[in-house]
């Protein structure tokens, strides 16, 4: 059996941060922190001729590390655009992806055009995740 071949790339990073649940009724209504685990995946069928790699994972950890500096360290409520969209892990699963899709496809890696982002997840614990993916 024979067919075309496709890569996944993943590459993992975190971030610390507040933030309030807004309408939540419960404990995370207040105020608290995590240490927030962003696992981020691409795919792609061509390899580079030269290095026959899909992409250089640091052009992919470089995107992410990116995107997430604007989250490091912050209340989440009071930067944009959670200041006013509820910053839930959906949601920052999706402005992740969103903010590292713009990047890679503005990147100067030749190899960034031949992958598409399949989806980003954030954990704010172990035991428990977000994934957010478009189709």
């Amino acid at each position: 059996m024979s067919g075309a071949g496709l890569w996944r790339l993943t590459v993992r990073d975190e971030f610390a941060a507040a933030h309030a649940l807004r309408h939540y009724r419960g404990k995370c209504e207040n105020p608290h922190g995590h240490n927030f685990a962003v696992e981020l995946c691409v795919e792609g069928n061509t390899l580079a001729p030269d290095t026959e790699l899909l992409l250089d994972f640091a052009t992919l950890k470089g995107a992410l590390r990116a995107s997430l500096a604007g989250l490091d360290h912050r209340m989440l409520n009071e930067t944009p655009p959670f200041d006013v969209r509820n910053p839930s892990s959906e949601n920052l699963a999706r402005h992740i992806f969103r903010d590292v899709a713009a990047r890679l496809a503005a990147s100067a890696d030749p190899q960034a055009g031949n992958v598409r982002l399949v989806s980003v997840r954030v954990s704010e614990r172990d035991s428990q995740s977000a994934t957010y993916l478009e189709t």
